[in-house]
């Protein structure tokens, strides 16, 4: 009789330490996922925020400097994408029509999301391979735009872009996979806003 309760209170503490094992495992795993899924939306958005934020660059409109193009293409870009351009290289001059040619590597890009592959791709006509996978494993990525006007620096907010878009806010977010034991579904979401420092108003403001 001794015998049957020692081994039925060791199977109980097993019992025990075995469900708490599991629930150190589950957090473990979680944590685990989420850090990789927060370094991958950072590195995407560090890469989208250099390229979004140079967009413009040596594009001019006229002869007038506070007449710079924001570099984005309207007609392309929306929510899930965005085209930008600029001329890095600085090919002609302000009155040449060759300043607004952006046809080299890096000067023409789009990013979108791919839902098919979950991934954020990078398409230029002018590198070799024009498409790339900037990061995978992504549940969606959106693009939101912050026009400027008036002497008041009035700011609205818009899924579309338009010529007076002045800043661009990109947020990555990321759905991670159900964890037993875990409140599921859980996302990570980042977000970064990227000022056009060739922008028109914010060439106004230096």
């Amino acid at each position: 009789m001794e015998l049957m309760i020692s081994m039925t209170l060791v199977l109980i503490l097993l019992g025990v330490v075995s469900q708490l094992l599991g629930r150190a495992v589950s957090v473990r795993s979680r944590e685990s996922r989420k850090s990789d899924a927060l370094a991958s939306a950072q590195a995407a958005l560090n890469v989208l925020s250099r390229e979004i934020g140079n967009s413009g660059f040596g594009i001019s409109t006229s002869s007038d400097p506070n007449e710079h193009n924001n570099g984005i293409i309207i007609a392309d870009s929306n929510d899930h994408k965005i085209r930008v351009r600029s001329n890095i290289e600085n090919v002609g001059t302000q009155l040449n029509p060759d300043v607004l040619r952006t046809n080299r590597a890096g000067e023409d890009i789009t990013y979108f999301y791919d839902n098919a592959s979950a991934s954020i791709v990078r398409y230029d006509p002018n590198d070799t391979p024009t498409t790339s996978v900037v990061v995978n494993k992504i549940s969606n990525v959106t693009f939101s735009y912050f026009d400027y006007s008036g002497s008041t620096s009035t700011v609205t907010q818009s899924a579309t872009p338009s010529a007076n878009t002045g800043r661009v806010r990109i947020t990555v977010s990321v759905v991670l996979d159900p964890i037993y034991g875990q409140p599921n579904p859980a996302d990570v979401t980042f977000t970064s806003d990227v000022t056009l420092r060739n922008a028109k108003y914010m060439l106004n403001q230096y």
